[in-house]
């Protein structure tokens, strides 16, 4: 409390004088106490950690308003191109820089406008030495201020309050969020066709025949009844010959808890011809079988050769045939004997060791499909995205770390006696790229509404 020297250098200083100038800063020190107690209580609801993951110039824009896959109608290599410029972007992340706490605590009061010499105080911020102050100021009672300044701290007080309505808001949206993941149907009929690969081809604005639409839905009817749990489908209505799918990496492989999104399209010469099936690669080859440029190589489709029982049979060959065989034959526990011969050329310890070596470059590749997935998810599997990673974060970062460790990827973590543990397994590269991926999941999963996800935070 400080007297101001300039109007007692220009006055008589009586002792009236002084106690008035007194009284009125007694006063005015009585306010500030009640607005920095109001200013605590909105800062306090503050999550320092959650804030400071949000102001990270790379990952800000992970959750952006263009929620829809981007699609190109250019040749394939344009295609591989657009979606290898995000991931050019994406080796940013590996250079972000975590301040320790104390830093990351100090920046969330750099704008609080408080009274000079008025501190926030926040219980879990305390000094052990001024708890006694601390207890005084918490014992301050409104009764014990003038009466003039009891309305401007009851309005300090409510500004508190709705910081804790605000911190119920948000608690409310998590529930709200997970509701939507738990009750998502496996297959659903929309209207939005707009960013779909194949949006402009097929029938566009020509009236498909009868004959060929009745099959449509009796491909509709069996996808409605017989779709696995990891499968999602949306289909158009306006639009019959597209189609939509997330498939859910299967457990026990190099892509677990994945999210591998497909675009399909029902040709005019359906079902004497195969579906088209495009892969949003986001310009990374994770699969022998899944190409840069969207290409899936699968026998089933036409585009690999096949014995005859797996080839496409007409009349008897379904798209949900299709789905399971991806998901089964492409994303399985060792894509690396996919690729042709790689399982007569590479045999015995040699041909696992590199079979091992593929499944931490795929992982990698993986984890890195799902940052791409939480910043863009797909028209229509929005709620899925956010509930399926929101329920899955601690159980993809568990796996990160088991694998650090030297579980070998793949391993069934759930299951203890799936739980391969070789010492010194992982190559020294893998487990540099995994702690910065692990990282810049925090971050993501972090923002997507996860929590206690910083436990799992490394150095490096």
């Amino acid at each position: 409390m400080d007297l101001d020297m300039a109007d007692c250098a220009s006055e008589e200083l009586s002792p009236a004088s002084v106690s008035k100038k007194l009284k009125h800063n007694e006063d005015s020190l009585a306010c500030e106490q009640g607005n920095s107690s109001g200013t605590a209580g909105s800062v306090s609801s503050i999550n320092p950690l959650k804030s400071f993951t949000s102001d990270s110039n790379d990952m800000n824009n992970l959750n952006a308003s263009s929620s829809d896959l981007s699609y190109h109608d250019d040749e394939d290599g344009e295609e591989a191109g657009d979606d290898a410029d995000y991931f050019s972007e994406y080796d940013d992340y590996d250079n972000i820089s975590y301040n320790d706490e104390y830093t990351t605590l100090q920046s969330q009061f750099d704008h609080v406008d408080l009274p000079t010499g008025v501190e926030v105080l926040l219980p879990w911020l305390k000094d052990p030495t001024s708890s006694e102050n601390i207890s005084e100021t918490k014992t301050l009672n409104i009764s014990d201020l003038p009466e003039s300044k009891k309305t401007e701290v009851a309005a300090c007080s409510s500004n508190a309050h709705a910081a804790s309505s605000s911190n119920n808001r948000v608690e409310e949206t998590e529930d709200d969020v997970m509701q939507k993941f738990q009750h998502f149907k496996h297959f659903d009929v929309v209207d939005d066709f707009s960013d779909h690969h194949y949006s402009r081809m097929g029938f566009s604005d020509k009236q498909p025949p009868k004959n060929w639409a009745k099959r449509i839905q009796e491909e509709w009817k069996i996808l409605e009844n017989d779709l696995p749990d990891t499968i999602y489908v949306r289909v158009y209505e306006a639009r019959m010959e597209l189609l939509r799918a997330v498939i859910v990496g299967p457990s026990g492989t190099p892509y677990h808890d994945g999210l591998f999104v497909f675009d399909c399209l029902f040709p005019t010469e359906y079902p004497n011809s195969p579906p088209m099936v495009y892969y949003y690669s986001s310009g990374l080859r994770l699969n022998p079988n899944l190409y840069e440029c969207g290409k899936v190589c699968l026998s089933l489709l036409g585009t690999w050769s096949g014995h005859n029982n797996e080839n496409w049979v007409p009349g008897k060959s379904t798209m949900l045939q299709v789905l399971v065989s991806i998901q089964a034959l492409i994303l399985n526990a060792k894509p690396f004997f996919n690729e042709p011969g790689y399982d007569r050329t590479y045999t015995g310890a040699d041909g696992e060791s590199r079979s091992n070596k593929y499944n931490e470059d795929v992982f990698i590749l993986s984890l890195k499909t799902m940052v791409y997935t939480l910043r863009r998810p797909p028209k229509h599997f929005e709620d899925l995205v956010a509930g399926h990673f929101r329920q899955r974060a601690h159980q993809i970062l568990l796996s990160c770390k088991a694998y650090i460790e030297g579980a070998l990827v793949g391993s069934n973590l759930n299951d203890g006696a799936g739980n391969q543990v070789v010492p010194d397994s992982s190559t020294t590269n893998f487990k540099v790229s995994l702690i910065r991926m692990m990282n810049t999941l925090v971050t993501s999963f972090t923002k997507n509404g996860s929590t206690d996800c910083e436990q799992y935070r490394l150095p490096g």
